[in-house]
């Protein structure tokens, strides 16, 4: 699922970064743990778990279970039902099709907006609280700023398509979504909520967004949402690139690209 361009010839930091290694021991007890929690939510059903009855399941304390249920909330594995119970999300096949579809249906947008700037763009819907990467384009820019790959999720915001999904979406699922992150947004160049509050509103009055040195340390990225004929957002893209790259006449001819681009679009 999802399109990318990649050369095959192009060491990919991102996928260095992000290729499989052993865990260390502290790595591998956080996940066991986050598993364990996953595995007795799923055992509940609908009716879920409150974290005192993780807690009891589990072992765990209830600071180390609030951390881990932050992280799988985040992910989308993990959705809440009422105030104070958890379930596990159930992964619908629809939900990715249509992923699928739309991935397909704008990588020719990306490939237009990568071809007249030269840097990497890159498409991305909403799962929970979460962005999902669905597909990038690779510019032809000779320094390449990959900061995403296909199918990586991160908090909703951090990044430049990410924000404008999260600002064109109504006031209470953009504030849910913010308060929703929980310790997730700090791992990010410190966010915090207040500031992404700030961002959303900004990328409101401007039309499009602006976020740099939160996803990526030193990369700037402008995007815009992707809405329907209803105006009901579908999706965000985005053009990252070095912050000294990214200066203000240029990113406001980057989101006029975009804009063009997305004129065209079905």
């Amino acid at each position: 699922m999802g399109s990318d361009n990649t050369p095959s010839n192009v060491r990919l930091a991102d996928e260095l970064r992000d290729s499989p290694r052993p865990p260390a021991d502290g790595e591998g007890r956080t996940l066991r743990r986050g598993l364990l929690l996953l595995d007795r939510l799923q055992r509940a059903g609908d009716v879920g778990l409150r974290v005192v009855e993780l807690c009891r399941a589990s072992g765990l304390q209830r600071a180390t279970v609030h951390r881990l249920l932050a992280t799988l909330l985040d992910t989308g594995h993990v959705q809440r039902s009422g105030r104070f119970h958890y379930v596990a999300a159930v992964r619908r096949e629809p939900q990715a099709a249509a992923a699928s579809d739309l991935a397909r249906r704008i990588a020719p947008v990306l490939a237009r907006i990568s071809k007249a700037c030269g840097d990497a763009a890159f498409a991305v819907v909403r799962e929970g609280h979460s962005s999902w990467c669905v597909a990038r384009h690779v510019g032809t820019y000779p320094v390449q700023i990959l900061s995403v790959q296909i199918g990586a999720r991160q908090p909703l915001g951090v990044g430049a398509a990410g924000l404008a999904l999260l600002a064109a979406l109504s006031d209470d699922e953009a504030q849910a979504a913010i308060h929703g992150h929980g310790v997730m947004l700090a791992r990010y160049g410190g966010m915090t909520p207040e500031r992404l509050e700030l961002l959303v509103r900004n990328t409101r009055e401007r039309g499009w967004s602006v976020v740099g040195n939160h996803a990526v340390q030193g990369v700037l990225g402008v995007g815009r949402a992707v809405c329907d004929a209803d105006g009901q957002p579908l999706a965000g893209i985005s053009v990252a690139a070095s912050t000294a790259r990214m200066t203000s006449h240029r990113q406001r001819w980057i989101a006029g690209l975009m804009k063009e681009a997305l004129g065209d679009w079905e």
